[in-house]
């Protein structure tokens, strides 16, 4: 028997809600605009669900929607008005920083330019392959391994005090 939109829907909310609003919060810095944001994936999602054809996994498909969602929110000029620094006490709970160093690297990761941001917190945070961060992202896999590399460059010269600018 198969499942209806409804019961995909509450799998989904489920399995997905606490994952989807990591990567909402570590996008938008705010953890109110995170949940609208993985509202409004549920909402896309269940609206468009006759259109899932699995060709990508659940956690794929709902991660592409939830990072659109928030590319969405950002461009909103409200958005650019907002205070949005980011501090670690606001993470949501399962993205805990358990020692100085990885506090450091957490913050030099979100003050990354949003393109290499977003591949490596779909990549080393979120457990994306770069085939699936790169449907994610809408983009080629190669490109996705060029921004991981820039990032990790960029990370280690900030972690050692050298100059982030190219």
């Amino acid at each position: 028997m198969e499942q209806s939109p409804e019961e995909i829907l509450e799998k989904w909310v489920g399995e997905y809600q606490v994952p989807l609003k990591r990567v909402c919060y570590l996008y938008l810095r705010d953890e109110a605009l995170a949940e609208d944001a993985v509202q409004e994936t549920f909402l896309k999602a269940y609206r468009h669900i006759s259109r899932y054809r699995g060709e990508a996994s659940e956690k794929t498909y709902l991660t592409r929607i939830a990072v659109n969602a928030c590319r969405d929110m950002r461009r909103a000029s409200w958005f650019r008005r907002v205070d949005r620094r980011f501090t670690l006490d606001r993470l949501p709970s399962q993205a805990e920083v358990k020692d100085g160093k990885n506090s450091e690297l957490a913050v030099e990761v979100l003050n990354l330019p949003r393109k290499l941001r977003e591949a490596v917190i779909l990549y080393y945070y979120q457990n994306f392959d770069t085939r699936e961060t790169a449907a994610i992202l809408g983009i080629s896999q190669p490109a996705v391994t060029g921004r991981l590399k820039r990032a990790r460059d960029r990370l280690r010269a900030a972690l050692q005090g050298g100059d982030l600018d190219e």
